[in-house]
């Protein structure tokens, strides 16, 4: 199992620092390049730059009273449900249609439902063992 984690491309996992201005305050994003690689492709989904589509996360974000200290794992959940939602068929992955036309609570309780039927799966083997 490690090999196939271990074997792959090590630029995945190293880290970058991006600089960027949100709400006129330049900070600085540190991120593992696959992460880095993920915001690129659902940014050109959005026909934005990752500048442009960080901002608009955060612009989001803080107008849903949300911790806004924890703003880089946020960043890291987002690429991993957008991966998720790809993998379960609920998106697709070459798709070109922005993220703000697609059904989002639908998506959200198609993916509340996927959560409950692998961990009821995992459950389950986890109790034959």
């Amino acid at each position: 199992m490690c090999q196939l984690f271990i074997n792959a491309n090590q630029e995945l996992w190293s880290s970058a620092t991006r600089s960027l201005r949100i709400d006129g305050v330049s900070t600085s994003i540190r991120l593992e390049s696959f992460f880095w690689n993920i915001l690129e492709e659902i940014s050109a989904r959005e026909q934005l730059s990752v500048n442009q589509m960080i901002t608009k996360l955060y612009s989001e974000y803080s107008d849903a009273d949300l911790d806004v200290s924890n703003f880089t794992s946020f960043l890291r959940v987002c690429c991993s449900r957008y991966l998720s939602l790809i993998a379960d068929g609920d998106l697709i992955r070459d798709d070109l249609l922005s993220l703000d036309y697609v059904d989002a609570d639908s998506l959200i309780s198609n993916e509340e439902s996927n959560l409950n039927r692998r961990l009821i799966k995992l459950t389950s083997v986890c109790a034959i063992n």
